[in-house]
């Protein structure tokens, strides 16, 4: 992706203790036009300290932090109102750390077994304030699904708050990372009808972003299964 010309590039710091991917990961990204890290650390708190005082555009961050956790670095990022997206990198694909994560409002969760070419995506796409969650950890809580204890469908507590049958579908394609547009093309729809929902989703369920809104989403088991994804198609 050629960066454009007067455009400031993505603003990066990365939070691993791992030595080798922190440095891997920095090699990786400066080979990118528009990508820039600007600060490392090993630490939960030397990479508080970084983000507060660099304020980087995103901040990619492991869970498994010596210290504070990389959930409670996005949780401090929040509380202290840091205009910073948090973008978790991590091995961990369990459903109570995605949660954990989500509800410490951060703008997506990739794993480490993600493509150099995803990461650089996931970054650019979470920069733009949007939301990203790697496909295999939407795959597998999708497969988890009974497990939660909850089932998705009319008795289900998203039909106690009022979500119709096209909001649950919006709504479960919320939580692999579609956007507006590509949602819109997976259900036939225009954007703005998209947008619509949406906000509707959000109203409904008392959240105030997409990112509350994939948390809530996680809870009630409305993540989509591979059949239900296969039968979108």
């Amino acid at each position: 992706m050629s960066q454009e010309w007067g455009t400031a590039p993505i603003r990066i710091v990365i939070v691993d203790d791992h030595v080798l991917l922190r440095e891997g990961s920095v090699q990786l990204l400066e080979a990118e036009p528009d990508l820039e890290v600007v600060g490392a650390a090993g630490t939960g708190e030397e990479g508080l300290e970084l983000l507060e005082r660099l304020v980087p555009d995103v901040a990619l961050v492991d869970v498994g932090l010596p210290g504070i956790s990389g959930v409670d670095v996005a949780r401090e990022v929040a509380e202290r109102r840091l205009p910073v997206r948090v973008l978790m990198l991590t091995a961990y694909d369990d459903y109570a750390y995605v949660t954990a994560a989500l509800d410490a409002g951060v703008g997506g969760y990739l794993l480490k077994t993600a493509s150099a070419r995803e990461l650089v995506d996931a970054i650019r796409v979470v920069a733009e304030g949007a939301f990203v969650v790697d496909g295999a950890v939407s795959a597998r809580l999708g497969r988890r699904r009974p497990e939660t204890g909850i089932r998705p469908g009319p008795a289900g507590s998203a039909a106690a708050d009022g979500l119709t049958p096209r909001e649950r579908d919006v709504l479960g394609l919320l939580t692999i990372g579609g956007s507006n547009k590509e949602i819109a093309a997976r259900l036939s729809l225009g954007v703005r009808t998209v947008e619509g929902y949406v906000s509707s989703i959000l109203m409904k369920i008392g959240a105030t972003s997409r990112t509350q809104a994939v948390a809530y989403a996680l809870r009630h088991g409305l993540v989509p299964t591979d059949e239900d994804d296969a039968g979108r198609r």
